[in-house]
C-alpha cells in the first residue's frame, strides 16, 4: 500500500490497523507520517514502529513541529480512537486535510496485528 492508496479525505476519517501496517514502507521512508497521540507515559508503555510522539495535550505545538508541509499524510493514532479522531479533525480544520485516525488504536494493532505489543 502507498500513501495514494489512503482513503478520500472527504469520506472517511479513519483507516484500518491493516492500511496502517501496510503503509510501513511509506512510514519507514517519510512518505507518511504515523504519529501517536497518546501522553509520555503511555507512551513508555509500547508504540508502533515509526511513530513520533505528539501528546494530544499539547498537539498545537507539536504537530506543527512534526508536519514539515500540509500535504503530508499521516495517520494518528492513541490507545482506542477517540482521541486521535480529535486531532485528526484540529488537523484537517488547520488545513492538512491528508490525515486519517487509526481505527481501534494501538489496542485494536495489539489485538488484530502484532500481539506482542503490551497492552494497558
Amino acid at each position: 500500500m502507498t500513501p495514494e492508496d489512503l482513503p478520500d479525505p472527504d469520506t472517511s476519517m479513519e483507516v484500518l490497523p491493516g492500511d496502517v501496517a501496510a503503509l510501513a514502507e511509506a512510514i519507514e521512508h517519510g512518505k507518511c507520517l504515523l504519529i501517536d497521540c497518546r501522553e509520555d507515559d503511555e507512551w513508555r508503555i509500547n508504540r508502533l514502529p515509526g511513530a513520533r510522539l505528539a501528546p494530544l495535550s499539547a498537539f498545537a505545538t507539536e504537530a506543527a513541529r512534526l508536519l514539515p508541509a500540509p500535504d503530508i499524510p499521516c495517520i494518528i493514532y492513541c490507545h482506542h480512537g477517540m482521541r486521535s479522531l480529535r486531532a485528526v479533525e484540529w488537523l484537517r480544520s488547520h488545513g492538512h486535510r491528508p490525515c486519517w485516525s487509526m481505527a481501534g488504536g494501538i489496542h485494536a494493532w495489539s489485538e488484530t496485528i502484532d500481539p506482542s505489543v503490551p497492552k494497558y
